[in-house]
């Protein structure tokens, strides 16, 4: 599914939208250069179910929990990621249980140790905007972006 964003507002209601047809258990890949929008996006993901505080890039610290009502999101930002081995210090598979939501950055840096997604999306710049194309890979994946999403 291919969705033109003309600017970040457009790329947060995207992600609201989103955010607001997932179940627990969510596994999100955010792909893209440098810049694209990936971390905004996470922005309009928790914004949309009540998250008010400044969202930060997980650059440094790999991973950001966010404790909403009855939900745990995980962002993770693997940029600075140099072997995937690194990822087991962290104890990366301890995140991916049936409660929490995980969005992550840079997701083709922990190639092998990341269960598959149900939902990827590719931010890219295109002229002033982002172009997104969103993919499902699980079959909850599939329902949810067929779930009458407002792209």
């Amino acid at each position: 599914m291919l969705k033109y964003c003309a600017d970040e507002n457009a790329l947060m209601r995207i992600a609201a939208n989103l955010a607001k047809k997932i179940e627990e258990g969510a596994i999100i890949f955010l792909q893209g250069p440098l810049g694209a929008g990936k971390t905004t996006f996470v922005r309009g993901f928790l914004q949309s179910l009540g998250y008010k505080d400044a969202v930060k890039s997980p650059t440094y610290t790999l991973v950001e929990s966010y404790a909403l009502e009855n939900k745990m999101i995980y962002h993770f930002d693997f940029y600075r990621i140099q072997d995937s081995a690194e990822l087991d210090f962290i104890g990366l598979q301890d995140y991916f249980y049936p409660a929490a939501i995980c969005l992550i950055e840079w997701p083709e840096l922990g190639k092998g140790k990341l269960p598959t997604p149900d939902i990827s999306c590719y931010i890219e710049p295109v002229s002033n905007g982002r172009q997104l194309t969103l993919k499902a890979y699980t079959a909850r994946g599939e329902q949810w972006m067929n779930n009458e999403i407002d792209f």
